[in-house]
């Protein structure tokens, strides 16, 4: 049985992770770190409801056996780079420091396609740059999904990414476009869930083709 904390617990990825955490029997506990409440009730659940850019006053409580990380914004959510940069990189840097401090052995991350710290495209490098800074800290186990272009049901879906949405699942079907063809949000949030319980040491990075295989779909 295993003790979950999660941030990014009202976001696409993260509200499918939490509904699979609360009826998966590995699970007998769940602490949630959120901005807002979720407005779900279990026996157990535990819910926090946090300001981020106060750390010291909850990062005590992030303790148990894996943390999941699905917090993220959009810049047009955000409000600007600078603000994007704080939810994306420094509130999951944050909060995974001090879940390795207080002895968390197991962390798993949903990042992007293309994640790389030296990337010239704002997103790729804040998520590359998190990668890369995740993978120094003494966790037991590192798991980082690389998904591609996210399908689910959104709160407030936007028209650019309803466009982005149907052009991934039309070039998934050519065969030299398949590596960046959508996949859902819920596939995404089995895959975390499994790479929690994947036991072997060490980190493991899944692009797009893993993250099937960990959600137990054909790639």
């Amino acid at each position: 049985m295993y003790s979950a904390l999660l941030i990014g617990a009202t976001g696409l990825v993260g509200d499918y992770l939490l509904r699979q955490l609360l009826l998966d029997d590995r699970f007998s506990r769940l602490k949630v770190f959120t901005r807002r409440p979720t407005g779900y009730q279990n026996p157990k659940l535990e819910e926090h409801v946090v300001d981020f850019d106060q750390p010291r006053s909850w990062n005590h409580l992030l303790t148990g056996d894996v943390l999941f990380s699905s917090l993220g914004t959009t810049l047009r959510q955000a409000g600007g780079q600078k603000a994007q940069y704080k939810v994306d990189y420094t509130y999951q840097f944050q909060a995974a420091q001090a879940a390795a401090e207080n002895g968390v052995p197991t962390y798993v991350l949903i990042s992007a396609a293309n994640a790389d710290p030296d990337a010239l495209v704002l997103y790729s490098r804040m998520k590359g740059e998190l990668e890369r800074d995740i993978k120094r800290l003494p966790f037991r186990r590192i798991r980082i999904l690389q998904p591609g272009i996210l399908a689910g049901n959104r709160a407030a879906p936007r028209l650019g990414e309803r466009l982005g949405l149907l052009l991934a699942t039309a070039a998934g079907t050519i065969p030299l476009l398949h590596a960046y063809r959508p996949i859902h949000a819920r596939t995404v949030a089995q895959a975390m869930v499994n790479a929690a319980v994947d036991e072997t040491p060490g980190v493991r990075i899944d692009t797009l083709e893993g993250v099937f295989r960990r959600a137990g779909q054909s790639a």
